[in-house]
């Protein structure tokens, strides 16, 4: 066997980086809970003076910091031995109810990990793996990725972009939100369109009680409900608009929820389906966002998928023409492209 040494380095390079990012994931979830960021956004510090600050050991935060620092996380000044953050990282790293907010993503990502002992057996038998059953951090890691993205785009450029649903709110309007997990979106709507009603499903119960929390939190429990139920299973009819949030592709039965939406709009409703930006082949999702969703959906998305009945397993990168044959094949004829970000893809479906 003949090894080209140069290309070997540079795989190993890659490897390096790789590596350093997997094990920087768990410390981006600790800088967000122990405040280090924020406390470092308040001007540049020391290790000392950030542990100061934070109420946290000097020597793990100075290890911390040494570690963020080679990850181009935060800044080093080495004249000084003080650190600090530009404004862009920390708009991206320290304000969960911001428009940008990555930590919940590297929540999302430990929490996934911790599935691969049950993967390495789904494997090889083919078995499924429940969202419900995956740890905590799942959940909450999930939220806290998609939650900035709904805030950023879904009041003031999703829902105008759909065909006469921005008045139907404002006059007052009826939302189901399918698959809502802990509710961000539903409860984003019902603050933005006080007159409409708004019912959140899905089939995770701790995710429904905290929905319910989350309503009550922000004053909106006079105009929202959640109710424990699948896609495929959601109660009421005569919704002006229907809403299904980066969950689609994780169904094992998406043809039939697509089926059950179209019977439960009014004739002139939407159906709102935002998904993973992804093309419709491989070659079009091999970047570094296709990598992203790839290996999500490999921890999430498809285990879920293989764990209900319906024989579909379409993937996090499933893409549009998936997604609109999904749709055509329930009865919906009129589907478009309404926005897109650099994660997401924007859908409405229409009868």
């Amino acid at each position: 066997m003949s090894i080209d040494t140069d290309k070997l380095m540079a795989f190993v390079g890659q490897f390096a980086v790789d590596l350093g990012a997997t094990v920087a994931a768990g410390n981006v979830v600790l800088g967000d809970r122990l405040g280090l960021y924020r406390a470092l956004a308040a001007g540049p510090a020391s290790a000392h003076e950030v542990a100061e600050r934070t109420g946290t050991n000097a020597r793990y935060v100075a290890e911390w910091l040494r570690g963020q620092a080679a990850g181009g996380y935060v800044e080093y000044d080495a004249a000084t031995d003080t650190y600090s953050m530009t404004e862009e990282k920390a708009f991206a790293l320290t304000d969960p109810d911001g428009q940008l907010f990555l930590p919940g993503a590297f929540e999302l990502a430990l929490g996934s990990l911790a599935a691969v002992p049950r993967l390495e057996q789904a494997y090889r038998t083919g078995a499924g793996i429940g969202w419900h059953e995956h740890d905590d951090q799942v959940f909450t890691g999930c939220e806290k990725f998609f939650r900035p993205g709904y805030l950023a785009h879904l009041v003031s450029e999703w829902i105008p972009a759909l065909e006469g649903v921005q008045s139907a709110l404002e006059r007052g309007g009826r939302v189901a939100d399918i698959g809502c997990g802990h509710g961000a979106s539903t409860v984003l709507m019902a603050q933005a369109f006080p007159s409409s009603s708004f019912v959140g499903s899905d089939y995770h119960n701790g995710s429904i009680a905290e929905a319910g929390k989350r309503a009550a939190e922000a004053g909106v429990t006079d105009r929202v409900s959640f109710e424990v139920a699948g896609a495929q299973s959601f109660g009421g009819t005569g919704f002006d608009l229907v809403t299904s949030f980066d969950c689609l592709h994780d169904m094992g039965d998406p043809l039939g929820a697509a089926r059950h939406v179209r019977d439960s709009l009014t004739a002139d409703g939407s159906w709102l389906i935002v998904e993973p930006a992804a093309g419709d082949s491989v070659a079009e999702n091999l970047n570094p966002v296709g990598r992203v969703y790839y290996n999500f959906s490999t921890f999430l998305c498809v285990p879920n998928a293989l764990s209900q009945s319906g024989g579909y397993a379409l993937g996090a990168q499933a893409g549009e023409k998936a997604i609109r044959q999904v749709c055509t094949d329930a009865g919906f004829t009129r589907f478009r492209r309404v926005a897109e970000t650099p994660f997401n893809n924007v859908y409405e479906a229409r009868l």
